[in-house]
């Protein structure tokens, strides 16, 4: 796999962080009755139905919160084994599958997509030619950012939409710029089904979810529907109008390593135990290394509501966003669509996490993360002047 030029200067950011162990925060039971507190206020005060969060330190689910209901104007209330839709968050899935079957050998991160899919085009064929595995999960795939999502968004099937790439021009050659996608990340899927023999939806859960014994994750719209205890996606109109719920249909379960996984927050803190390196058995800290390592550098995070008032630099890895707070790396991925919000997060000095997850479009999400974060890793005294080197134009949520 190639590597960029800054790739050595932040893995021994990262080493050095993990090495410099540092004790978490103490989270005493009052503290942590009152983040519950905190967070309850901040989804009250957008009105948001509801919400669901889990608290990780040292490899063990610590905590576990939950605030009002799963759907508006009924009773049932949210709980922490409520599912929801996880979006985006669910590129940390494929990006950790992804790194197993190369830990088996079946598949190499230099690997040429059209290996896989012979018919894909781009307007230059070369650029085609060149891409890689790796290119599609570190966000460097160098088209426009976001490509097709509008088809996706229309509810077009993939058969339809993948052809029409052979219609862009790129706008760097693979690895080189940051351009978050969907459609493309999700390439990642057939690669996989074809050295394995296995479908993407089987695998992640044979590999995944059940040697971590995450109870109601699944991949699929199927899967979201036939649970009894699932969160409708809710939506408004207008900024500060009341939420409704909306109906869930199969667009972005149709890219599903880039935005299929339903999951409670149960399942996400077992998630984050397990790439906080204490599920050896099932994932190896080597491959952990792998994913979250910074490749590319993201411009644009550091312009991100509330955040940039805690971030001094920010990059992607594969499938995971490395963000660093005070000179310590937090390893994090948001996910939107439709009527739901997502975040995970965590620290490998500290060795602590956590997990939220919302049935709305909410902001609340960002103020109730960055709120835990800043109490956890303290607030920059200093930011270092960056230089924009052009536009970076990914949602500012992260997600689809």
């Amino acid at each position: 796999m190639r590597h960029l030029s800054f790739k050595q200067a932040c893995l021994i950011l990262w080493v050095a962080a993990t090495m410099a162990w540092q004790p978490a925060h103490s989270l005493s039971p009052q503290e942590l009755s009152d983040l519950d507190s905190r967070f309850a206020a901040l989804l009250d005060e957008d009105r948001t139905p509801g919400a669901a969060w889990a608290v990780v330190r040292d490899g063990r689910i610590i905590h576990l919160g939950a605030h009002g209901v799963r759907v508006n104007g009924l009773a049932a209330p949210v709980t922490p084994e409520t599912v929801f839709r996880i979006a985006s968050v669910s590129k940390t899935f494929a990006a950790q599958l992804t790194a197993m079957v190369v830990a088996d050998g079946a598949l190499g991160w230099d690997d040429p997509v059209t290996r896989f899919l012979p018919g894909f085009r781009l307007a230059d064929p070369t650029h085609a030619g060149e891409l890689k595995i790796y290119h599609l999960l570190s966000q460097t795939a160098g088209v426009v950012p976001n490509a097709y999502d509008n088809l996706l968004n229309a509810n077009q099937p993939l058969d339809r939409i993948v052809p029409r790439f052979a219609e862009l021009e790129p706008i760097c050659r693979p690895g080189q710029c940051y351009t978050y996608q969907n459609v493309l990340f999700a390439l990642v899927g057939p690669a996989l089904e074809q050295v394995t023999g296995l479908d993407y939806e089987s695998l992640l859960a044979e590999r995944i979810f059940r040697p971590l014994n995450m109870p109601k994750a699944s991949t699929g719209l199927e899967s979201y529907l036939a649970s009894n205890n699932r969160a409708a996606p809710h939506v408004r109109r207008s900024r500060g109008s009341a939420w409704f719920p909306t109906e869930v249909n199969e667009n972005y379960y149709r890219v599903s390593p880039a935005a299929g996984v339903n999951a409670s927050v149960i399942d996400l803190g077992l998630w984050l135990a397990a790439q906080m390196g204490h599920r050896p058995d099932v994932i190896e800290p080597a491959q952990i290394q792998i994913v979250t390592e910074p490749r590319i550098r993201t411009v644009r995070d550091l312009r991100r509501r509330v955040w940039r008032e805690l971030l001094d630099d920010a990059h992607y890895g594969l499938g995971w966003r490395i963000y660093s707070v005070n000179g310590e790396p937090l390893i994090m991925h948001s996910g939107w669509v439709r009527g739901f919000v997502a975040e995970i997060a965590w620290s490998p000095s500290r060795q602590l996490g956590l997990a939220v997850l919302i049935n709305a479009e909410s902001p609340a999400l960002t103020d109730m993360t960055t709120h835990f974060w800043r109490d956890v890793l303290g607030r920059p005294e200093l930011r270092i002047d960056y230089v924009d080197t052009g536009p970076d134009p990914e949602p500012i949520i992260g997600g689809d």
